[in-house]
């Protein structure tokens, strides 16, 4: 097991990338001690833990033309606009079944990220065992506007990425000294400010949690603050990044099977590629 932390983004279907990546990881044995899943990442992180390879792709494009799966009959029928039910019980227990035992076994540690939507706080959930965990994979995945608010115990949360889209700081502050981090968007990417009526919309949604409004408002600043970070670590040969050379203008909920079955290979042939640098970057 690789002492180093790995740090995967969200994005939504773009997570396909992600997967691309974790499978070579798979192929040669990469297991990592400390593992960071936010949003899409955190769904990725679960397979690759579980060592199911293709699983994540899999649910990323097997399921995608079905209007059960996601998309607006969803959002309308059931308050998400991927459906529970589908995403976190019938897929995992039923039509591409989850491997529980192996990943109860992983000995190192799985964090899923998500935003408690009262504190306006990350909160870093450490997923030892699947059955107990999946509803905070499923609340680091609860896009706001188009996903219902996640109750665990007495909290609320949605995902994470509202708070951490990112958390290369959590990571090194639970003394990762090496960090491995995934992105979903290409090479220079910026985030761009929320559009005024999204905000509005935000604004009135989440009137009773004036702090999910508060983060959206800042979250391009955020997110733009920490990939300046990561690039300047990177450079410096302080961080090992992996993303997309180039755009591959696919949406956060992506229905194409031909292009998320290509930023799947795009990841899978940029870890290949990159595998023996990888490597000098770990063992030095």
């Amino acid at each position: 097991m690789i002492d180093a932390g790995l740090v995967l983004e969200g994005g939504g279907m773009k997570g396909v990338y992600t997967a691309g990546v974790l499978d070579f990881f798979l192929d040669k044995n990469l297991e990592f001690k400390n593992v960071y899943g936010v949003s899409a990442g955190a769904c990725t992180m679960c397979s690759y833990i579980s060592k199911q390879r293709g699983r994540a792709k899999e649910t990323f494009v097997d399921y995608v033309g079905e209007k059960g799966y996601m998309g607006l009959h969803s959002l309308l029928t059931t308050g998400d606009i991927f459906n529970v039910g589908m995403s976190y019980h019938l897929v995992p227990d039923y039509l591409n079944p989850f491997d529980y035992e192996t990943y109860n076994k992983f000995e190192g540690n799985a964090y899923a990220v998500v935003t408690n939507i009262e504190t306006g706080e990350a909160e870093y959930i450490k997923i030892k065992d699947m059955h107990e965990g999946m509803d905070y994979i499923r609340a680091s995945s609860s896009l706001p506007l188009v996903s219902r608010n996640v109750r665990i115990g007495d909290n609320l949360y949605l995902d994470g990425g509202i708070a951490d889209s990112i958390p290369i700081k959590r990571s090194e502050s639970d003394g990762n000294a090496k960090n491995v981090v995934i992105l979903t968007k290409p090479v220079g990417y910026r985030r761009k400010p929320e559009g005024k009526k999204s905000l509005a919309a935000i604004k009135v949604r989440y009137l009773n949690y004036p702090k999910v409004y508060e983060l959206m408002k800042n979250r391009c600043d955020a997110y733009n603050e920490t990939m300046e970070y990561l690039e300047k670590e990177a450079a410096e040969g302080k961080i090992f990044l992996l993303q997309p050379q180039e755009d591959f203008a696919i949406d956060r909920l992506e229905k194409n099977k031909d292009k998320l079955n290509a930023l799947y290979e795009e990841g899978y042939k940029e870890a290949e590629s990159r595998y023996e640098a990888l490597m000098e970057y770990l063992n030095k």
